[in-house]
């Protein structure tokens, strides 16, 4: 037991490493695309449906696959289905960067959704395994955690510098230097993480997919094609038929890759509601920001990138006081300032129109970065305490999809509310967000846990 406990010692931080790495590879993925929108535009031909699609794309894949990559590395190993999924990445991103057409793009976009889907839960599962002492491993989420929120930040502000040095393709072309190293790292030094064996859930697999699949493309075409068309009237039918079969196959079936049971407890279930008004609102509102910047008021792209840096400079320093608090208070106070703190800045964003000055834009940036991160440590320590260690995994990759399918949603129906007239659709928008951030600060503060 002493030679297991110091090996798991020893391991722990270079776990560490090579699961942050990952992170913030896919983190970086989901915003740094977003100030290269008007140029996609004029490169590549694309509309803003196809904008819209290069955007979500990614993260469609990502969230209905996150239950599977979950699934996969509680029974394959974590280690193992991490290093698969880096390596599946860094691939698709080379296609990314060779794109001649917007279909073209939009479909290596939905590989490295695949990819992403089984690096980032297994991410989790291995810092799980790592760090067996609750503090030991609320420090190591709160610095996992400030490796994404570092790169969600940062997206903007790189993707403008590299954009003016190196052009478009240069965005996607980074990941195969990160991807490298991040193998590197699972290769030599991440500590492995034992499988379960359990048997894949290929019926609760594909009804996710097809649930999720469904709903995004029926939430992004029916701007373009309209809510009373075949398709998409189709697909959000066939969304909610699938979310039924799945809930009703999972609840019957003797080894579900989702346990029900997980949600009856108050900790997952107020995670997963706060996950997704967090993508919700910071995915659906940087989208919009990123347009709003170059079309309306005529920045280029690495200008528009560094209106973003009170955020950037904010977000990694908020997360690690994120897991400080946390360790300190437990999660729920966290959790409710975070949101309130982030609902604020967005509020503060409605004087943003034509002429408002750029201090304007800068200052409500500050609340949004610190106050969503300080609310990812605490949502991410609540998920994983409330678990067995046999289902970090799948519950990981739950909470990311749900996560995920917020940003999803978050980009589908703030495009469809500017599609009328953008500075009216974006006073709406961010009135929207900021009350879905509301929502859940009041969830967290009746069911996020207390320090024990």
């Amino acid at each position: 037991m002493t030679t297991k406990v110091a090996t798991e010692r020893s391991t722990g931080p270079w776990t560490l490493i090579a699961a942050a790495t990952g992170f913030l590879m896919v983190s970086l993925d989901a915003t740094i695309v977003n100030v290269a929108l008007p140029t996609l535009s004029r490169e590549l031909g694309a509309g803003l449906t196809e904008l819209q699609w290069v955007v979500d794309g990614y993260t469609l894949m990502f969230a209905a696959l996150l239950l599977t990559g979950g699934s996969l590395g509680d029974r394959l190993g974590a280690r193992r289905v991490f290093a698969g999924g880096l390596g599946l990445f860094a691939l698709a991103s080379l296609a990314c960067g060779l794109a001649v057409s917007p279909a073209m793009l939009i479909a290596a976009r939905f590989v490295q959704g695949i990819g992403a889907a089984a690096q980032l839960p297994a991410s989790l599962a291995m810092i799980r395994h790592g760090y067996p002492g609750q503090a030991e491993r609320t420090r190591a989420i709160a610095i996992w955690a400030a490796a994404g929120g570092a790169a969600v930040a940062a997206g903007p502000v790189l993707g403008g510098l590299l954009i003016a040095a190196l052009g478009w393709r240069s965005l996607f072309l980074v990941n195969l230097v990160i991807g490298a190293i991040g193998l590197l790292l699972t290769t030599r030094a991440a500590a492995p993480s034992p499988g379960t064996g359990r048997r894949l859930d290929l019926p609760g697999q594909l009804a996710a997919v097809l649930t999720l699949c469904a709903l995004t493309f029926g939430l992004i075409e029916g701007g373009s094609l309209g809510w009373s068309s075949l398709p998409v009237q189709a697909a959000l039918a066939t969304a909610v038929v699938g979310g039924a079969l799945f809930v009703w196959w999972e609840r019957r079936t003797a080894e579900p890759m989702l346990p029900m049971r997980l949600f009856a407890r108050p900790a997952s279930s107020s995670a997963g509601v706060v996950g997704f008004g967090m993508n919700f609102a910071y995915y659906g509102i940087v989208f919009l920001l990123s347009l709003f910047l170059q079309n309306q008021r005529g920045y280029s792209a690495l200008v528009t990138g560094l209106m973003f840096l009170p955020m950037t400079a904010t977000v990694t320093a908020a997360n690690l006081l994120g897991g400080r608090l946390t360790g300190r208070l437990g999660p729920k106070p966290p959790m409710v300032a975070g949101q309130l703190l982030f609902a604020a800045g967005l509020l503060g964003l409605l004087w943003a129109g034509h002429t408002a000055p750029n201090w304007v834009i800068w200052l409500a940036m500050l609340p949004i970065g610190i106050g969503g991160g300080i609310t990812v440590p605490p949502m991410t320590s609540a998920l994983l305490e409330s678990v067995e260690p046999a289902h970090a995994g799948v519950a990981s990759g739950a909470l990311n999809g749900v996560r995920q399918v917020g940003g999803a949603v978050g980009v589908a129906l703030f495009g469809i509310l500017v599609s009328g007239g953008f500075l009216p659709g974006l006073r709406l928008s961010l009135a929207i967000a900021s009350s879905v951030l509301a929502l859940g600060a009041l969830t967290a503060a009746r069911w996020a846990p207390v320090k024990g």
